[in-house]
């Protein structure tokens, strides 16, 4: 197989709660897997084509270019986060959203031990300046993969607030235990039940003076709310953010969302100080 791909098989699935699922892939090939070391580094998997079963791949020069196959099928896709990847083990570990309909999602929910899955190399888009003594991670549930990893990842002495909805309380999940680090949880909220709260809370957030840097995933609106809030209001340069929208809500009219609990609310307006900037 081209040297940018990896033919992987299913070792092991486990829900995470009832609205993820990790899988942990496995295979010879991952030797070679050229891992980034990026907290949000993504890969993409690769299904066969539903009307012929093939496998068609893309054609990935040495600039990471793709280009495709004018007398094959489509190429089918998803992209997703890698969670972990151990190559001594020759293991990689993707957590999945669950929920109906896409490609991949479906896929994983079916997948047992033995089914086989072909992965490219990964890229990652994370970074930020070194040296920073603050950071705002804000996530739905696509964005919890990364999340996890950033804070599992990050340097000690680097403080973090961190914000994540889900759409039920039963989808809350154990993140990375790391000192300097603060999560709060939104319930009831986006992740294709509600309309994303990630864009109203996130100017209710205090940041903490001096550099610092924010990164975000989620829907593609939300996003948007976020970008436009960092650029016109904080006037933040490109180096302190990077905020990326996962997915595209294509229902306009989600149903109204609760009200935040007001300790929730207390907890987001709660002003924060790394230590190093304390008074």
């Amino acid at each position: 197989m081209d040297s940018n791909f990896f033919d992987v098989t299913v070792s092991s699935k486990t829900l995470l709660t009832p609205g993820m699922l990790r899988i942990t892939f496995c295979g010879d090939d991952l030797r070679n897997f050229r891992t980034t070391g990026m907290a949000d580094e993504y890969l993409r998997l690769f299904f066969e084509d539903e009307a012929t079963g093939e496998l068609v791949l893309p054609i990935i020069d040495g600039e990471g270019r793709w280009s495709y196959h004018e007398d094959r099928p489509p190429v089918r896709c998803s992209t997703y986060t890698v969670r972990r990847f151990d190559r001594r083990r020759c293991e990689l570990d993707v957590d999945f959203v669950v929920h109906p309909g896409g490609v991949a999602s479906e896929w994983a929910q079916r997948a047992q031990a033995g089914h086989r899955m072909v992965v490219n190399n990964p890229r990652g888009l994370y970074t930020p300046t070194e040296g920073l003594p603050w950071q705002l991670i804000l996530a739905d549930a696509t964005g919890i993969p990364a999340a996890a990893r950033l804070i599992e990842q990050k340097p000690g002495d680097l403080a973090c607030r961190v914000v994540i909805e889900v759409a039920t309380p039963d989808q809350i999940q154990p993140l990375p235990e790391r000192d300097n680090v603060v999560v709060t949880w939104l319930t009831d909220s986006g992740n294709g039940h509600w309309k994303s709260r990630l864009g109203d809370v996130f100017p209710l957030i205090p940041l903490p003076p001096g550099p610092g840097h924010i990164w975000a995933a989620g829907e593609q609106e939300a996003i948007r709310t976020i970008r436009k809030h960092v650029k016109n209001t904080l006037k933040l340069k490109p180096e302190r953010h990077k905020l990326v929208a996962y997915w595209i809500d294509d229902e306009r009219l989600r149903p109204r969302r609760p009200p935040l609990d007001t300790t929730v609310l207390a907890a987001l307006s709660t002003p924060w100080k790394p230590a190093g900037l304390q008074s």
